[in-house]
């Protein structure tokens, strides 16, 4: 019985309307990413209304995002390898290959986690410094910091752990598994906060915690499945050919994220050069407007998986409407939910300060930055589907040269010459735009170029 309801939870990619399953798949998908935000959100607006230090705690939190992802972005990557390895053997049926990276991708997310530990933990003050981290909140984002990658290896279980179920259509589950931690957190946020003054310590305390109840759920749900996301203890082991492969996929789109973070890097410290309040601001005001962007987020995740597993299946004509069907959900979601929140940016933005310099900057920021997040996911499909039919190193330097290089040249040119923070908050949708039109033919002539070479293997 328990079976019957886990298969049911795992939709039909390769079979019945596109639209309909990749909406059904993605839902859940987007409703965990969304939720995922919320749950940050509550740690800034705890921080914000219980944390003794205010502002200054909710700026050293945000401080800390871009570097974050920075250092871990390399190691996530595999696990998008994890995901189109798992979707593509789906495809193709082979389950006991399935099995084996499951197994294998579990070992290298624990070796994953022990290396960011380290990396995080002993480099925090160093890479805060080179961040030009404002020097009244410094000590505060490195205690946030050092708590955060204690809990690394954790945190890379669930990634790895969740890419599984999602390679095999089960969004579901993930989403349960954060909604338990999610609730976790938010009382854990509130008792170290609030009962045990422990500011943005307790805040990281409480998001490792609630991060390791979600890979609890997830690693016992691989050991309870019976397909090609069973986890089996025989398994649980290096396999160098699936590692390779993993590398293959994984390694260049972790790349790009850790390129990718280096220019978000490069801007924090910029945004960090105008003062604690608009640092303050920026951390707020991307809360929302992440909302925007993992739900188009939830699409692109959602046409990798898609793409891989009709490309297993030698289903071509699925794999062109999956890219289609994604880039047009993506449009739609991105014009809809970035044009509430450039309307409804002011008010939103007084839930997490009552200080109206903060809101001002938060204002401003919104209104340049969520209209046009829909470009942002529009290049963020054509990178994931690319992934799907193997191209991920043609993805990461497109990502390259049209977002991180030329946020860079902008840093460097425009806002040198007019520095302000609308120059500075321009640079997004400038680069947006750009990687999304060098991605068009680049991205055609690929799917055209697999389309062929399944037609020869046929």
């Amino acid at each position: 019985m328990l079976t019957n309801v886990k298969r049911k939870k795992e939709i039909d990619i390769v079979g019945g309307p596109i639209l309909k399953s990749m909406i059904l798949y993605a839902l859940p998908l987007i409703a965990t990413n969304l939720l995922q935000l919320l749950f940050n959100a509550a740690d800034v607006a705890v921080l914000g209304i219980f944390s003794e230090s205010g502002d200054g705690a909710v700026a050293a939190v945000g401080a800390t995002g871009s570097l974050i992802q920075l250092i871990i972005n390399l190691f996530v990557g595999l696990s998008v390898g994890t995901n189109v390895l798992v979707a593509r053997c789906v495809g193709s049926g082979e389950t006991e290959r399935s099995q084996r990276i499951v197994g294998c991708s579990v070992v290298t997310s624990l070796l994953c986690g022990v290396i960011l530990l380290f990396v995080g933990f002993f480099g925090a003050r160093v890479f805060l410094i080179w961040m030009k981290c404002d020097p009244a909140v410094l000590d505060m984002a490195v205690k946030y910091l050092k708590v955060y990658f204690l809990g690394m290896p954790i945190i890379m279980l669930y990634n790895f752990s969740t890419a599984v179920l999602r390679g095999v259509g089960d969004t579901f589950r993930p989403l349960i598994y954060l909604v338990i931690g999610g609730i976790a957190n938010v009382f854990l946020n509130v008792f170290f906060v609030l009962v045990l003054k422990k500011d943005v310590e307790g805040v990281a305390i409480a998001t490792v915690v609630s991060n390791g109840i979600s890979a609890v759920f997830a690693i016992l749900a691989l050991f309870k499945e019976t397909g090609a996301a069973q986890l089996k203890k025989e398994h649980l082991r290096i396999y160098k050919r699936e590692l390779a492969d993993m590398a293959k996929i994984g390694l260049p789109s972790g790349l790009q994220g850790s390129l990718f973070s280096i220019s978000n890097v490069l801007v924090q410290s910029a945004i960090n050069g105008f003062g604690q309040s608009v640092m303050a601001a920026n951390t707020i005001a991307s809360q929302y407007d992440n909302l925007t962007y993992q739900a188009m987020y939830g699409i692109s995740l959602s046409s990798t998986v898609f793409v891989s597993q009709n490309y297993g299946a030698k289903k071509f004509d699925r794999v062109k409407k999956s890219a289609y069907t994604a880039l047009g959900l993506t449009t739609v979601i991105g014009l809809v939910l970035g044009g509430l929140l450039a309307l409804l940016a002011r008010p939103l933005c007084s839930f997490m300060t009552d200080s109206e310099e903060v809101i001002g900057y938060a204002h401003t920021r919104m209104l340049i930055i969520s209209i046009t997040y829909f470009l942002c996911g529009l290049q963020e499909v054509f990178a994931y589907c690319l992934r799907g039919l193997g191209k991920s190193m043609t993805a990461m330097f497109v990502v390259l040269g049209g977002t991180c290089l030329f946020r860079i040249l902008w840093l460097n040119t425009v806002l040198k010459a007019w520095n302000t923070l609308t120059s500075l908050y321009l640079l997004y949708p400038a680069s947006w735009l750009l990687t999304t039109l060098i991605f068009v033919p680049i991205y055609f002539v690929c799917q055209k170029n697999a389309g062929k070479l399944l037609e020869e293997n046929n």
